[in-house]
């Protein structure tokens, strides 16, 4: 099961703070967007998303369809597939208003799953 690119999101209190700092560790601006309340972190292949009023909890970050460097994989495991594994496996899912648009048939979608300690991991499809 491919996950895709992997990240890790933040939620921040200060959102101009918190980037000032990861900048300072090397991170530089990969994406995002100040105005939306959000920024994008890169430093080499280690991606890091500020969220600031967005989540409460650290969160794992997948995104099925992308490399580590935001491109289209000519090939990948499409966010639906990945769901109705991971349902068979008899994983634990987060409420369902926090899954988007799982049940059309293709393109951009979304689902949260937790694992054992509550932590929640993200399924993002963007493509």
């Amino acid at each position: 099961m491919d996950l895709g690119a992997f990240s890790i999101s933040l939620p921040v209190k200060d959102l101009a703070a918190s980037a000032a700092f990861y900048r300072k560790l090397g991170f530089v601006d990969f994406g995002g967007n100040m105005e939306h309340n959000y920024l994008i972190l890169k430093n080499g292949d280690h991606i890091i998303g500020l969220f600031e009023g967005m989540f409460d909890r650290p969160m794992l970050t997948f995104n099925p369809g992308w490399d580590q460097n935001a491109q289209e994989l000519d090939t990948f495991t499409d966010v639906r597939d990945l769901k109705a594994t991971l349902k068979a496996a008899d994983v634990t899912f987060a409420p369902e208003d926090q899954t988007l648009n799982t049940e059309s048939e293709s393109g951009p979608a979304s689902f949260v799953v937790v694992d054992p300690d509550g932590n929640p991991i993200l399924i993002d499809q963007h493509r």
